[in-house]
Protein backbone atom coordinates (compact mmCIF):
# COMPACT_ATOMS: atom_id res chain seq x y z
CA UNK A 1 0.00 0.00 0.00
CA UNK A 2 1.26 3.70 -1.04
CA UNK A 3 2.29 5.81 1.88
CA UNK A 4 -0.61 7.72 2.86
CA UNK A 5 0.76 11.24 1.71
CA UNK A 6 1.61 9.37 -1.75
CA UNK A 7 -2.16 8.34 -1.89
CA UNK A 8 -3.15 11.95 -1.28
CA UNK A 9 -0.84 13.37 -3.54
CA UNK A 10 -2.09 11.17 -6.15
CA UNK A 11 -5.76 11.63 -6.10
CA UNK A 12 -5.84 15.15 -5.76
CA UNK A 13 -3.68 15.17 -8.87
CA UNK A 14 -6.73 14.02 -10.17
CA UNK A 15 -9.26 16.91 -8.82
CA UNK A 16 -10.23 19.83 -9.98
CA UNK A 17 -8.45 22.57 -7.51
CA UNK A 18 -10.83 24.32 -4.60
CA UNK A 19 -9.80 27.70 -6.95
CA UNK A 20 -10.75 26.39 -10.26
CA UNK A 21 -14.35 24.80 -10.28
CA UNK A 22 -16.79 26.29 -13.07
CA UNK A 23 -20.48 24.96 -11.97
CA UNK A 24 -21.60 26.02 -15.17
CA UNK A 25 -20.34 23.70 -17.83
CA UNK A 26 -17.97 20.86 -17.66
CA UNK A 27 -18.46 17.18 -17.27
CA UNK A 28 -20.72 16.54 -15.09
CA UNK A 29 -22.68 13.18 -13.73
CA UNK A 30 -26.44 13.38 -12.97
CA UNK A 31 -29.98 11.01 -11.88
CA UNK A 32 -30.73 11.43 -15.86
CA UNK A 33 -27.61 9.19 -17.02
CA UNK A 34 -29.47 5.84 -16.54
CA UNK A 35 -33.37 7.35 -17.11
CA UNK A 36 -32.78 9.68 -20.45
CA UNK A 37 -36.42 9.55 -20.62
CA UNK A 38 -37.73 10.46 -17.24
CA UNK A 39 -37.17 13.38 -14.98
CA UNK A 40 -37.59 15.76 -17.76
CA UNK A 41 -39.58 18.88 -15.44
CA UNK A 42 -36.50 18.42 -12.97
CA UNK A 43 -34.07 18.37 -15.58
CA UNK A 44 -34.75 21.50 -17.46
CA UNK A 45 -35.42 23.66 -14.17
CA UNK A 46 -32.23 25.81 -13.16
CA UNK A 47 -30.67 23.74 -10.42
CA UNK A 48 -29.92 24.90 -7.12
CA UNK A 49 -26.37 24.33 -5.82
CA UNK A 50 -25.63 22.29 -3.01
CA UNK A 51 -22.19 20.40 -1.83
CA UNK A 52 -21.34 17.92 -0.32
CA UNK A 53 -18.20 16.23 1.52
CA UNK A 54 -16.22 13.09 0.72
CA UNK A 55 -14.59 12.57 3.91
CA UNK A 56 -11.75 9.84 3.33
CA UNK A 57 -10.94 8.71 7.17
CA UNK A 58 -7.38 7.46 7.58
CA UNK A 59 -7.70 4.49 9.66
CA UNK A 60 -4.68 1.94 10.13
CA UNK A 61 -5.91 -0.32 7.25
CA UNK A 62 -6.54 2.41 4.70
CA UNK A 63 -9.04 4.73 3.45
CA UNK A 64 -12.67 4.67 4.58
CA UNK A 65 -15.69 6.51 3.39
CA UNK A 66 -17.65 8.82 5.97
CA UNK A 67 -21.39 8.18 5.35
CA UNK A 68 -24.54 8.86 7.27
CA UNK A 69 -28.34 7.68 7.09
CA UNK A 70 -31.06 10.37 6.87
CA UNK A 71 -33.58 10.84 9.96
CA UNK A 72 -36.56 8.82 9.14
CA UNK A 73 -38.62 12.26 9.76
CA UNK A 74 -36.67 14.36 6.83
CA UNK A 75 -39.01 15.68 4.12
CA UNK A 76 -37.07 13.80 1.46
CA UNK A 77 -34.54 11.24 0.58
CA UNK A 78 -35.99 9.81 4.00
CA UNK A 79 -34.10 6.87 5.17
CA UNK A 80 -31.15 7.31 2.29
CA UNK A 81 -27.85 6.78 3.06
CA UNK A 82 -26.07 10.47 2.10
CA UNK A 83 -22.77 11.79 2.36
CA UNK A 84 -23.07 15.25 4.37
CA UNK A 85 -23.54 18.17 3.25
CA UNK A 86 -26.54 20.58 1.90
CA UNK A 87 -27.68 23.25 -0.34
CA UNK A 88 -25.40 26.32 -0.56
CA UNK A 89 -25.97 29.56 0.90
CA UNK A 90 -26.02 32.50 -0.64
CA UNK A 91 -22.04 34.25 -1.32
CA UNK A 92 -20.51 30.15 0.27
CA UNK A 93 -18.06 28.63 -1.67
CA UNK A 94 -18.80 24.82 -2.16
CA UNK A 95 -16.03 23.85 -0.04
CA UNK A 96 -17.53 26.17 2.88
CA UNK A 97 -20.73 24.33 2.71
CA UNK A 98 -19.75 20.84 2.57
CA UNK A 99 -17.59 21.43 6.21
CA UNK A 100 -20.26 23.70 7.65
CA UNK A 101 -22.64 21.05 6.49
CA UNK A 102 -20.34 18.29 8.19
CA UNK A 103 -20.08 20.03 11.90
CA UNK A 104 -23.91 20.79 11.46
CA UNK A 105 -25.00 17.02 10.39
CA UNK A 106 -22.85 15.24 12.12
CA UNK A 107 -20.39 17.20 14.39
CA UNK A 108 -17.02 16.82 12.35
CA UNK A 109 -14.85 19.95 13.00
CA UNK A 110 -13.41 21.14 10.52
CA UNK A 111 -9.90 21.30 11.46
CA UNK A 112 -9.79 17.67 11.21
CA UNK A 113 -10.09 18.05 7.27
CA UNK A 114 -7.69 18.29 4.89
CA UNK A 115 -9.18 19.46 1.37
CA UNK A 116 -7.63 18.20 -1.56
CA UNK A 117 -10.33 18.80 -4.44
CA UNK A 118 -13.11 18.82 -6.26
CA UNK A 119 -14.92 15.77 -8.05
CA UNK A 120 -17.13 16.19 -10.86
CA UNK A 121 -20.32 18.09 -9.92
CA UNK A 122 -23.93 15.91 -9.70
CA UNK A 123 -27.32 16.72 -11.01
CA UNK A 124 -29.99 15.25 -8.73
CA UNK A 125 -33.38 14.30 -9.84
CA UNK A 126 -34.61 16.94 -6.32
CA UNK A 127 -32.99 19.44 -8.35
CA UNK A 128 -29.54 20.44 -6.61
CA UNK A 129 -26.39 20.54 -8.52
CA UNK A 130 -23.75 19.05 -6.12
CA UNK A 131 -20.32 19.87 -6.00
CA UNK A 132 -18.60 16.95 -4.29
CA UNK A 133 -16.04 18.53 -2.00
CA UNK A 134 -12.84 15.89 -1.39
CA UNK A 135 -10.85 15.72 1.90
CA UNK A 136 -8.87 13.27 3.91
CA UNK A 137 -9.74 13.30 7.96
CA UNK A 138 -7.15 12.59 10.45
CA UNK A 139 -8.20 10.21 13.53
CA UNK A 140 -9.02 11.58 16.74
CA UNK A 141 -12.55 13.71 15.64
CA UNK A 142 -15.41 12.36 17.90
CA UNK A 143 -19.33 12.39 16.24
CA UNK A 144 -22.38 13.08 17.18
CA UNK A 145 -25.81 12.82 14.79
CA UNK A 146 -28.07 15.93 14.54
CA UNK A 147 -31.53 14.16 15.16
CA UNK A 148 -33.44 16.44 13.29
CA UNK A 149 -31.34 15.05 10.05
CA UNK A 150 -29.20 12.31 10.52
CA UNK A 151 -30.11 8.61 12.07
CA UNK A 152 -26.54 6.74 11.79
CA UNK A 153 -22.89 7.48 10.92
CA UNK A 154 -20.74 4.99 9.60
CA UNK A 155 -17.65 4.38 7.33
CA UNK A 156 -17.70 2.13 4.10
CA UNK A 157 -14.07 0.85 2.97
CA UNK A 158 -12.49 3.86 0.18
CA UNK A 159 -11.53 0.30 -2.03
CA UNK A 160 -15.34 -1.28 -1.70
CA UNK A 161 -16.59 2.12 -3.18
CA UNK A 162 -14.35 2.64 -5.76
CA UNK A 163 -14.90 -0.78 -7.13
CA UNK A 164 -17.15 -0.71 -10.16
CA UNK A 165 -18.13 -4.71 -9.70
CA UNK A 166 -19.30 -3.78 -6.49
CA UNK A 167 -22.68 -2.05 -8.55
CA UNK A 168 -25.47 -3.13 -10.35
CA UNK A 169 -28.19 -0.82 -11.89
CA UNK A 170 -31.63 -0.70 -10.44
CA UNK A 171 -34.58 0.51 -10.94
CA UNK A 172 -38.18 1.62 -9.66
CA UNK A 173 -41.53 2.26 -11.27
CA UNK A 174 -43.08 5.78 -9.73
CA UNK A 175 -47.14 5.91 -9.47
CA UNK A 176 -46.74 8.08 -12.67
CA UNK A 177 -45.70 4.96 -14.76
CA UNK A 178 -41.68 6.30 -15.28
CA UNK A 179 -39.35 3.86 -14.90
CA UNK A 180 -36.19 5.47 -13.44
CA UNK A 181 -32.59 3.80 -13.47
CA UNK A 182 -30.19 4.30 -10.92
CA UNK A 183 -26.66 2.75 -9.36
CA UNK A 184 -26.81 0.81 -6.38
CA UNK A 185 -24.65 -1.20 -3.51
CA UNK A 186 -25.00 -3.01 -0.42
CA UNK A 187 -22.34 -3.20 2.04
CA UNK A 188 -22.92 -4.53 5.14
CA UNK A 189 -26.14 -3.81 5.61
CA UNK A 190 -25.98 -0.28 4.10
CA UNK A 191 -28.03 0.07 0.96
CA UNK A 192 -25.91 2.95 -1.23
CA UNK A 193 -28.10 3.90 -3.72
CA UNK A 194 -28.58 6.96 -6.44
CA UNK A 195 -27.05 10.53 -6.19
CA UNK A 196 -24.80 8.72 -3.40
CA UNK A 197 -23.84 6.15 -5.29
CA UNK A 198 -23.28 8.34 -8.55
CA UNK A 199 -20.93 10.39 -7.28
CA UNK A 200 -18.93 7.73 -5.74
CA UNK A 201 -18.73 5.98 -9.65
CA UNK A 202 -18.13 9.72 -10.97
CA UNK A 203 -14.79 9.85 -8.48
CA UNK A 204 -13.70 6.77 -9.67
CA UNK A 205 -13.86 7.91 -13.50
CA UNK A 206 -11.37 10.70 -12.04
CA UNK A 207 -9.37 8.27 -10.18
CA UNK A 208 -8.93 5.72 -12.77
CA UNK A 209 -9.37 8.02 -15.91
CA UNK A 210 -12.95 6.94 -17.18
CA UNK A 211 -14.15 9.17 -20.06
CA UNK A 212 -16.93 11.55 -18.42
CA UNK A 213 -19.69 11.89 -21.16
Amino acid sequence: MAPAHELRDWIADHLDPLHDHAVEGGPRRSDFDLSPGGWVDAASDPPKPAAVLIGLVERDHGLNVLLTRRSDTMRSHTGQVALPGGRQDEGERPWETALREAHEEVGLEPHFVSLIGLSTPYHTGSGYLITPVVGFVRPGFSLRPNPDEVADIFETPFGYLMDPTNYEEHERTLPTGETRRFYATTHETQYIWGATAGILRALHERLYGATLA
